[in-house]
């Protein structure tokens, strides 16, 4: 890093663009939080480009931290660093090699060949989020900030160990409420031909770099499926939402006695059957449905299961949508406890942003409370450990769940 003492890095701050924010609202940035909302600022000295680096100062003058500058987004900034530090290309650099060190020392391989390797915030790269699937790593640049940074991003990403390529798929609300174009395409290296095979906890799934939801795939569930595997053997289990079939084709490799799984995308179910397929489990049912309704008709028609799985999609992606998400959270809950059988096990998850831990566990007690069933939480559950939360912004925990037993 170019020293703070040669004059270089001083000029180079001297020239940034300077964001001040209105008194009183500078504790959010000393706690280390690294977003600054439009309401917050009080001044803004120039006219900074999307993406283009700011000098966020105090209302006294003091100078907080270094941040990415979103003229369109309600988060106005995001900060990169607190330190007198260069934005470029070698710090881009370091963050991304931290980030794959910390994914190193998980010793990831045991479960597959497929993990996270930058989760944004967490990894001190705001809006930036990479997956590893084998050789192949899919880049998503979710904030102005990591846009402006694409170039540098994509090289610090080749030059890590085993990398052929590296395919952004930067898609997305995120990327609208930025006001960034949605983008699909090779950045580095020469793309696979044909489907991208990956292998976890023995099973192995087919990907399409250009398509599916997120980067491909759910890798964040890597830890619950396996889960489900543990519990699986001579059930009767029940996957809503499947989408393209991660945890009943790990109930299939457990031994349960049958597996239904229901989800209302036939193109998520048409890549289900070819996992089913390539893994050999010819005997799971898949089902096209609305799950709201199909919790009724399974209730109706006297079904019970010994393993329930709900993996919804998001129903509330902010606060402001919470009470509509409870709803629809506490109508799929109360069905699933109904067609339990005594003894049996629901797990239950929420991603939505909008639905903190505390919210979801009430809601599932109160539809058990509803359902007339007698359940306790046997584990809190939560994202692989490849998908870390920085503690200093904890609403970035967006995907919960619990294990209850009726």
């Amino acid at each position: 890093m170019q020293s703070l003492y040669d004059g270089g890095l001083f000029a180079s701050i001297a020239m940034m663009h300077k964001l001040t924010l209105k008194p009183g609202r500078e504790k959010s940035l000393k706690r280390r939080h690294p977003w600054i909302f439009s309401g917050a600022i009080a001044e803004l000295a120039g006219q900074p480009e999307s993406g283009e680096t700011v000098a966020v100062h105090a209302s006294s003058g003091e100078r907080l931290a270094y941040a990415a500058y979103s003229p369109h987004s309600q988060i106005r900034a995001r900060v990169w660093t607190w330190d007198d530090e260069a934005i470029d290309a070698a710090f881009v650099q370091r963050r991304i090699a931290a980030a794959a060190a910390r994914r190193a020392a998980l010793a990831l391989e045991q479960s597959g060949d497929s993990w996270r390797l930058v989760h944004a915030e967490a990894d001190g790269l705001p809006g930036v989020v990479a997956d590893r699937y084998g050789e192949v790593i899919v880049l998503q640049l979710l904030s102005a900030g990591a846009d402006r940074w694409r170039d540098a991003i994509a090289d610090a990403l080749i030059a890590l160990d085993g990398a052929a390529c590296v395919w952004e798929r930067s898609e997305g609300d995120a990327r609208e409420m930025e006001g960034l174009p949605q983008r699909a395409e090779l950045l580095r290296g020469a793309a696979p031909a044909g489907a991208l095979s990956i292998a976890e906890h023995g099973v192995r799934y087919a990907l399409t770099l250009a398509g599916g939801q997120k980067t491909g795939f759910y890798l964040d569930q890597r830890d619950n499926r396996r889960l489900v595997r543990e519990l699986a053997r001579d059930a009767d289990v029940l996957d809503c939402f499947c989408y393209t079939g991660g945890f009943a084709l790990n109930a299939a490799a457990a031994g349960a006695r049958s597996i239904l799984a229901a989800d209302s995308s036939e193109p998520a179910l048409a890549a289900a059957r070819e996992h089913a397929r390539l893994n050999a489990h010819p005997n799971i049912e898949w089902l096209e449905a609305d799950v709201f309704q199909l919790l009724r008709r399974l209730r109706d028609h006297g079904r019970q299961f010994d393993v329930i799985v709900l993996d919804p999609p998001k129903f509330a992606p902010t606060a402001s949508h919470a009470e509509r998400a409870a709803r629809a959270y506490k109508d799929i809950n109360l069905f699933a406890f109904k067609l339990l059988r005594p003894g049996g096990v629901l797990m239950t998850h929420s991603c939505s942003g909008g639905v903190n831990a505390d919210l979801f566990q009430k809601i599932v007690a109160g539809a058990a409370l509803d359902a007339g069933v007698d359940a306790r939480i046997e584990r809190w559950l939560h994202a692989a450990a490849d998908h870390p939360v920085a503690l200093n912004v904890p609403e970035s925990e967006y995907l919960k769940g619990l294990l209850c037993r009726a």
